[in-house]
């Protein structure tokens, strides 16, 4: 009995998550269930991953899938097919071929003239010299001027309108390589569609709806944010934006987005961990999904070998050139697989139980394992094809249970190997999927969009979340066509605390810096990224927003503060102590003074810097208020003998800020002319 076609079902893309690299995407399909439960989700892009479909029932109640699998099928356009920028390159491509052919031609046309002389008639021995026409010389020589000129004239117009076919098929050809891949490429259009089995549903056709998921590559993010603050209200807006990129064949239109930091192909899967008992040893288990060949598999070919060998068939071009090194094309050298064989009717494949492919590498792929012959029985003899090596040259089974790989736990992949096989594989299940050329040049130039060039001061978020993952939400739906270049996605605002700060070094710089400290009130980290500065509607800069844990304080610049101004003045005086002046005193002053021309209050931190020493006869007293800064990590960390003033000054006030040290060098440890330097 063979299954009828199954019902399609029209989806449209509802969610999609980006991760670092790559994306997860989220389809809904709503239909009838037929009585046979097999439906056929269509609308899938050339680039997923088949290994990570999922399907599920949305609802409580009803039916419920049992088993998924992908289908591809392609399909000539028809004549109806619209005509886009493929065929409009074409064409171009064709226009600059004939104008360059023209040009061609009129080069040769050229040399042609060109290359016109005066041959003399050749001089016998005894003839006398003859005299040289010069009149026909000269009329020779104006002929080949007159038409190399018109040539020339013509050739002139032939290279200008080679010169704009080619610039305008260079702008088609960048036009299409920057539009979108969700349309057919060249001739051919191809169908990607998710087989379901749905079951539960009854003898009643009944309504439901089905959520596909799937990953694909080919799709990146990095963070942005746009901060609005006005001067004295001490509260701003920041809200989080994403450069968003994606090349993965189907275009984004209105779907929810959400954004991670996680890596999509990073296993997540729990360890196995296996029991130590004291006591005697024990075999270990088989997967709990083995089952030993059938009886009777050895004889399963008898008939076929008694029917003697099949006609050799003629060595291709193809089949020659693949033994390389000595080995045919056929087998493969001890410790190496074998090629794998064309790709098995659909009948001949491998259907999975009522529970369906497990998923792959999820918790229950060691629970299962290949059915029917997908690792030889312990003891059982393998059966030999006519022409194949004696058993004593194949390597004997590993033993023990068996020990089948992702690969061989992915039902779908499973090929019956059919008489032709050699060794142990006839009349067995193997997973040897067919390589094809057409999906892996389709995901070749989806993850081309990894190397994208980065916008200015943007940082990946792998690279600033650090060893946390963090997942943020678009409060809408949004539009990413899948062309491969940035798009501006507005994910929300997010609640952070603003406080206006002026920092100043003045023994580097008498300039006053103006700075905002952001405090991230949130759970979860700002990543770090571009931040747009708008203060009081009008752009200021753009600058540079590092990572903020939750709970964290950072400093964003927004340039010198013309309206606050300090003045650094210092003195020294050297003096000696002790019984006998054995002892250099060196007194250092240092005075700041500060003026607020603004109309409001600011806050102002005034930094400076006291030496430091390792030589403990030299001894360093510190005489001013100033504190020391508590020592952060990264751009928070301090020089050594970093002091700190902090002072709020009101509108249009000022303030001195008096400090200084003193340095006490014993007599054996003064440097002629040098105890004076800061």
């Amino acid at each position: 009995m063979t299954a009828g076609p199954a019902r399609s079902w029209e989806s449209t893309l509802d969610s999609v998550v980006v991760y670092a690299q790559g994306a997860l995407c989220s389809r809904l399909a709503k239909g009838t269930v037929p009585p046979d439960g097999r439906v056929r989700v269509t609308g899938l892009p050339r680039t997923l991953d088949p290994g990570s479909l999922r399907a599920r029932v949305l609802g409580t109640s009803g039916p419920r899938v049992t088993e998924a699998r992908v289908e591809t099928e392609a399909a000539p356009l028809g004549a109806e097919a619209p005509h886009g920028l493929r065929d409009e390159v074409e064409r171009l491509k064709d226009v600059y071929a004939a104008a360059r052919g023209r040009r061609d031609r009129m080069l040769g046309r050229i040399e042609e003239v060109g290359a016109l002389r005066p041959v003399p008639p050749p001089r016998k021995r005894d003839d006398p010299h003859r005299r040289t026409p010069v009149d026909a010389w000269l009329e020779l020589a104006g002929f080949v001027d007159e038409r190399l000129t018109g040539l020339h004239h013509r050739l002139a117009g032939f290279e200008e309108a080679l010169r704009t076919a080619e610039h305008e098929w260079e702008v088609a050809s960048d036009r299409l390589a920057r539009a979108s891949t969700d349309a057919p490429a060249g001739h051919v259009e191809t169908t990607v569609s998710a087989v379901l089995t749905l079951d539960g549903a009854g003898d009643a056709e009944a309504e439901v709806e089905v959520e596909v998921e799937y990953g694909v590559p080919g799709a990146v993010w990095v963070p942005a944010y746009r901060l609005a603050y006005r001067q004295g209200d001490g509260s701003g807006r920041l809200v989080l934006r994403a450069s968003v990129a994606q090349r993965t064949g189907e275009d984004w239109t209105g779907v929810r987005i959400a954004l991670a930091t996680a890596d999509l192909r990073r296993m997540t899967d729990l360890p196995r961990l296996r029991s130590v008992r004291i006591g005697r040893s024990q075999p270990a288990l088989a997967p709990a999904g083995w089952r030993e060949p059938p009886a009777g598999l050895a004889g399963l070919f008898t008939g076929y070998d008694a029917a003697g060998p099949r006609p050799a068939a003629p060595v291709t071009a193809w089949a020659a050139s693949a033994k390389v090194g000595g080995v045919p094309a056929g087998g493969a050298p001890a410790g190496f697989a074998s090629a794998p064989p064309p790709p098995a009717p659909a009948s001949k494949r491998a259907r999975t139980g009522p529970g369906g492919p497990p998923p792959a590498g999820g918790p229950a792929a060691p629970q299962a394992a290949m059915a029917y012959g997908a690792a030889p029985a312990p003891g059982a003899p393998a059966p030999r094809a006519p022409g194949a090596p004696s058993p004593a040259a194949t390597p004997p089974p590993p033993a023990g249970p068996p020990r089948p790989t992702s690969a061989e736990l992915d039902y779908a992949s499973l090929v019956l190997c059919g008489p032709d096989e050699q060794g142990g594989r006839r009349g067995r299940l193997f997973a040897d999927a067919p390589f094809d050329p057409v999906v892996a040049e389709y995901r070749r130039r989806a993850e081309a969009v990894a190397a994208l060039p980065l916008p200015g001061q943007a940082v990946r978020p792998r690279e600033s979340a650090g060893s946390f993952d963090h997942r943020f939400d678009a409060a809408a739906r949004a539009d990413v066509p899948s062309d491969g270049t940035w798009h501006t996605v507005t994910v929300g605002e997010i609640p952070v605390g603003l406080r206006a700060e002026y920092l100043c070094a003045p023994s580097v710089e008498q300039t006053v810096y103006a700075t905002l400290a952001l405090s991230n009130a949130t759970g979860q980290a700002l990543l770090a990224g571009p931040v747009e500065v708008t203060v009081d509607d009008e752009f200021l800069l753009t600058a540079a927003l590092p990572t903020l844990a939750p709970g964290a304080v950072r400093r964003v610049g927004l340039g010198p503060a013309e309206g606050v101004r300090v003045t650094r003045r210092t003195n020294l005086h050297e003096s000696t102590s002790g019984l006998r002046g054995n002892t250099t005193v060196l007194t250092h002053g240092v005075r700041v003074e500060l003026a607020n021309g603004l109309a409001r209050p600011v806050r102002v931190e005034v930094h400076e810097r006291v030496p430091v020493t390792s030589d403990p006869d030299v001894r360093i007293e510190e005489r001013a208020d100033w504190t020391t800064p508590v020592e952060g990590a990264g751009p928070d960390r301090h020089a050594p003998g970093t002091r700190v003033w902090r002072l709020d000054l009101a509108a249009g006030a000022t303030a001195a800020l008096d400090g200084g040290y003193e340095i006490r060098i014993p007599t054996g440890k003064s440097l002629v002319g040098g105890n004076r330097r800061s």
